[in-house]
């Protein structure tokens, strides 16, 4: 196929009127080719799980360090200094990545896990009494703020700024719209607390953060490293986590028949966490850049190219899925691009898996069932698929 043959597209996938429902535009994309020219943007665009897997896995030709959203560092100066796990390639992200592996460890994870399962199960008993609720502020977001800021060290005055400091950095990837403009015109006070935050002397002893500024120390990372990379943890950390949480409760609710074969067997509360971060992509894409001439999918692609990997569609492909459309909780996720793959694999992941693993269980052990109590709101960002509001009513067990 040449380029001229490529299918194209006028679709905006930036626009909110496909931010209100994508899934049928990724079926479409899907359904064109295997790689689709984006007009709008004038970029290619990837949505097949195939293809969406082969760029996050040849980190030499489709580059982070040229940006993760539409904007190319190699033209354009970025908004803040570029992330060391998320926009930089090998060695770099390499050093940065493995202090990052060390700190958020399988063994870091099992050393907070009884804490993080005891606060989810005061959380539900709290919203219990109560009733009725707004499960976003009250639940998907109020859990890991009451847990992840003391996990990685930060102070608890100005923690408000946590969540518009991780909106704006997804807003940032997407193109100059008016999420965009409006996400970065707000940016200085929020951006300003957190930079403050990643000094060394404000981050508690034994901190997530801490442990990161020790590896400046072995010469790992320079001391100019060690914050910027405490910064990353600032958005990893949450988003991911709260948008994943999100999707739980509101595919729980959408899903009666599920939430019941967790309620009777609460050890499958990791499986629907991990099929809801599989059905509702909170993070619905990423960029990258050509670094040199390739091909894809039959498509030749020049250097310097801008490539919008579809995660979200690659998630419900059917090439790759069975029954793609369905929430179900005993799906063998293995394999999901909802977190990522290759070398730039969500570096929050397992902090995400944990609070949704341990706050699902805490539901299924105390909730007889879950019901949609008032219209939901969408949350809208450049990346990131999520809810402002979800009211729902618990019933006790």
């Amino acid at each position: 196929m040449s380029t001229t043959e490529a299918p194209a597209s006028d679709l905006d996938p930036f626009s909110i009127a496909f931010f209100d429902d994508p899934f049928p535009e990724h079926a479409r994309l899907r359904e064109a080719g295997p790689v689709v020219r984006l007009r709008h943007l004038g970029c290619w665009g990837v949505a097949r799980w195939q293809e969406v897997t082969a760029v996050f896995n040849d980190w030499p030709t489709y580059v982070s360090s040229r940006g993760v959203g539409l904007q190319d560092f190699a033209r354009e100066t970025p908004w803040r200094s570029p992330s060391l796990v998320l926009e930089r390639d090998p060695p770099e992200h390499t050093r940065a990545r493995a202090v990052l592996g060390r700190v958020l460890s399988p063994a870091a994870m099992k050393g907070l896990r009884e804490d993080f399962a005891a606060a989810a199960e005061r959380k539900v008993a709290e919203l219990l009494d109560r009733g009725t609720f707004d499960a976003i502020p009250d639940l998907a977001e109020a859990f890991p703020l009451s847990v992840f800021p003391d996990a990685l060290g930060v102070r608890p005055d100005g923690r408000e700024h946590l969540l518009p400091f991780a909106a704006v950095t997804f807003n940032a990837f997407g193109p100059d719209n008016d999420l965009r403009r409006q996400a970065l015109a707000g940016v200085a006070p929020h951006l300003a607390w957190v930079m403050e935050q990643c000094r060394r002397e404000n981050l508690a002893p034994g901190s997530f953060g801490a442990a990161i500024h020790a590896a400046a120390d072995t010469g790992e990372l320079t001391p100019e490293e060690a914050p910027v990379l405490v910064r990353s943890l600032f958005s990893a950390g949450l988003d991911t986590t709260i948008n994943g949480i999100g999707a739980a409760l509101w595919c729980l609710a959408r899903f009666p028949g599920e939430y019941a074969r967790l309620h009777a067997d609460p050890s499958l509360a990791r499986a629907a966490f991990e099929e809801a971060i599989r059905f509702e992509s909170p993070v619905q894409t990423f960029f990258r850049t050509t670094s040199r001439p390739t091909e894809l999918g039959g498509v030749p692609l020049g250097e310097g190219e801008k490539v919008l990997m579809f995660l979200a569609a690659a998630n419900r492909d059917p090439r790759r899925w069975d029954r793609p459309d369905a929430y179900d909780i005993a799906r063998r996720t293995s394999g999901h691009v909802g977190f990522g793959a290759g070398i730039h694999m969500c570096v929050g992941q397992l902090l995400a898996r944990l609070e949704g693993e341990v706050l699902l269980a805490a539901l299924a052990r105390r909730v007889r069932g879950i019901e949609i109590a008032g219209t939901p709101v969408r949350r809208y960002n450049n990346t990131l698929r999520g809810l402002a509001s979800l009211p729902l009513t618990l019933h006790a067990a």
